[in-house]
């Protein structure tokens, strides 16, 4: 039995995905949260609107997407050394919401999560989050370095909390702290109690 012939049509264009993010980060960093929408996207990357519309079902998937793309697994692939391996998550996740067009889109959206009139199912947000990275990270320590009791959301949260502050209120609190310093923050409170 033979497949059946596809249809000639256009060539899909892998490049409307990339343009698309690259003038969604530009007009955040230019114009604002308020300003980057589908259509100001669709003017200012060359896309026609319903092409975006096609990927992205509304502007906040497409501005979540283009500012937090996740963290590479190779910047934060565990090596079972606990220390190493939050300086180094805590050092990509710091850039992730460091960049400027992050830094742009993350009051907006926060906003938008508060207003929204239904809360999102939370496997929405695990492909923008660095939660499942730090996750393996605790699970690929050392034997006995992390207390089994602690609740390793917990924790990711106020790991969270703490990259917030540096990356978003910096020019507020005026405090640069060592990654260093956050690293020993997080294994004290990750160690079991009688080490």
């Amino acid at each position: 039995m033979t497949e059946p012939r596809r249809r000639p049509g256009r060539p899909r264009d892998t490049s409307i995905n990339e343009r698309a993010l690259a003038a969604t980060r530009e007009l955040l960093v230019g114009r604002g949260f308020e300003a980057t929408t589908i259509q100001a996207v669709a003017d200012h990357s060359g896309v026609h609107a319903s092409a975006i519309y096609r990927r992205w079902p509304s502007r906040i998937e497409l501005i979540e997407e283009a500012t937090f793309p996740g963290l590479s697994p190779v910047s934060v692939r565990p090596t079972g050394d606990l220390r190493r391996d939050l300086r180094r998550f805590i050092r990509a996740y710091l850039a992730a919401f460091g960049a400027p067009a992050a830094r742009a889109a993350a009051a907006g959206l926060l906003a938008h999560y508060q207003t929204a009139g239904r809360a999102r199912p939370p496997e929405m947000y695990l492909r923008v989050s660095a939660r499942p990275q730090f996750q393996d990270i605790l699970r690929a320590a050392p034997p006995g370095s992390v207390d089994p009791a602690v609740d390793p959301d917990d924790v990711f949260d106020l790991l969270l909390g703490a990259v917030l502050t540096r990356t978003l209120l910096f020019a507020v609190t005026a405090r640069h702290r060592p990654i260093e310093r956050t690293v020993e923050m997080i294994l004290r409170l990750l160690r079991p109690l009688d080490v």
